[in-house]
């Protein structure tokens, strides 16, 4: 769209949030397994939902906004206090299994496992890798974003096939580090 800008993660959004401030929260509720969040606040509404424990994709999150066509007035008071839920009774696993470091998705897109269609992947089950070694792409509005390993050691589980999309905090690799020191 021409004259609009896009949005960078510290930006504010018309109505007081950062993208920053929104992973934030999304953090926080796969943090205390809250599997449903709804909450509206000067005219914009803020609606996650995560799937259930029968759900294919545990990590997967749906995140949904409602912004008014005209702005809203703002609010004559501070902004109300939003109340903390109770965790979810559904047992959704958000740690590592014993001992491995996870690469989770930083952003929402497509993983790619190489750097081209034809082109061999990037590393595959049993490698070792090293920290900063190129692990995957995650495409992001026509963006390709290196995931990069942060730790050294034996690649032991891959979550995610190529070409499947992925959701911010979805685990992408499981590491078993190597203790070198």
């Amino acid at each position: 769209m021409p004259g609009k800008k896009p949005l960078r993660a510290k930006e504010s959004t018309d109505r007081g949030w950062s993208l920053k401030e929104i992973q934030d929260l999304i953090d926080v509720l796969v943090e205390r397994k809250i599997t449903e969040f709804e909450m509206e606040q000067s005219g914009l509404r803020v609606r996650i939902k995560r799937g259930d424990a029968h759900s294919t994709n545990p990590g997967a999150a749906s995140l949904s906004f409602a912004v008014p066509a005209s702005p809203a007035p703002a609010p004559a008071g501070p902004p109300l206090p939003v109340a903390e839920a109770s965790p979810a009774p559904v047992e959704m696993s958000t740690e590592s299994p014993e001992g491995l470091h996870l690469i989770k998705s930083p952003i929402v897109g497509t993983f790619y496992s190489a750097p081209a269609p034809n082109a061999p992947p990037f590393v595959k089950l049993g490698d070792v890798v090293q920290v900063g070694q190129v692990l995957c792409v995650i495409e992001a509005m026509k963006l390709m974003n290196e995931i990069e390993s942060e730790v050294a050691g034996e690649l032991v589980r891959v979550y995610v096939e190529n070409g499947q999309p992925v959701e911010y905090g979805q685990s992408l690799f499981a590491i078993k580090p190597s203790h070198k020191k």
